[in-house]
Parts: C-alpha cells; sequence; structure tokens
C-alpha cells in the first residue's frame, strides 16, 4: 500500500546518503536514501519539510517518491514570524526592535523545532530560558 503524507528530515547521514523523515501526523520514521530526492539531493539537511510516498519495507516504510516542500506552496512549510522579520530586524539607524518575553520564547521555540528537531521539550525548554537571559541581559527583551 502507498502512503502520500508530509514529514520532516529528523535523521541524515551525508557519508552514507541514507536518513529518515518523521511524519507530521506521527507514526513510524520513514526510510529515505538521498538519491531519492535526484537533482535535490544537495540540500538535504535536518529539518527539511518534505512530501513523500512510502511503502512497507523488509525493515519498516521507505520512501518511493520524495520532493522537498517549498515554503511558499504549503502552510506546513510556512516562514515562522522570527524568519520573516528577519530582514528587517535592524532600521537604518542600527537600532533593533525589542521583543516581549513572550514573543521572543515562541520565536526560539520555532527556531529549535525548525532546526533541531530531535531536541527533547526538556533541552527547549532550558535553552529557552538560556536565551531570554541572555536577551534580557543585552536589553534585546523586556520582562
Amino acid at each position: 500500500m502507498v502512503v502520500v503524507s508530509a514529514g520532516k528530515i529528523i535523521r541524515f547521514d551525508d557519508v552514507r546518503g541514507y536518513g529518515f523523515i518523521a511524519p507530521v501526523g506521527g507514526g513510524e520514521d520513514v526510510f529515505f536514501h538521498a538519491n531519492d530526492f535526484g537533482e535535490s539531493r544537495h540540500l538535504l539537511q535536518v529539518g527539511l519539510t518534505v512530501r513523500y510516498e512510502a511503502i512497507a519495507g523488509d525493515r519498516g516504510p521507505k520512501v518511493l517518491s520524495v520532493r522537498i516542500v517549498d515554503p511558499a506552496d504549503s502552510a506546513l512549510g510556512s516562514a515562522p514570524d522570527w524568519e520573516r522579520r528577519a530582514g528587517s530586524a535592524a532600521d537604518d539607524d542600527g537600532m533593533c526592535d525589542v521583543l516581549a518575553s513572550r514573543e521572543f520564547l515562541t520565536d526560539v521555540t520555532e527556531m529549535l523545532l525548525r532546526h533541531v528537531p530531535s531536541l527533547t521539550g526538556a533541552q527547549i525548554i532550558e535553552v529557552r530560558k538560556q536565551f531570554v537571559d541572555y536577551g534580557r541581559a543585552h536589553g534585546w527583551v523586556e520582562n
């Protein structure tokens, strides 16, 4: 049976050329080989959003076909607020926007989930705390 789904690359071994996709809806990770991406194989990295068809293999699900999701194509891959603001963070006078604590925490969480999806919840909470303390010390975050 062929299953069409979306997911994120959670592991990728560039030397061996294979990795695994975590389905967005949950379930067993899906095996892929870099060659499954054709000319796009050089773009592979952990955190990348993909759409794929999977089939049952001898050791679990494996990719039948796969493509990288263009962030403009889907809400699943849309750029978070922190990426949309990144280009306009500094005004011409060299000043930057000061964020509310909650907004900063949300941005940090989204960044971590997008770029390091293998972090645990406890690790994310600790990293967020350290970032907020650092941001407050530099005047980037309001209390």
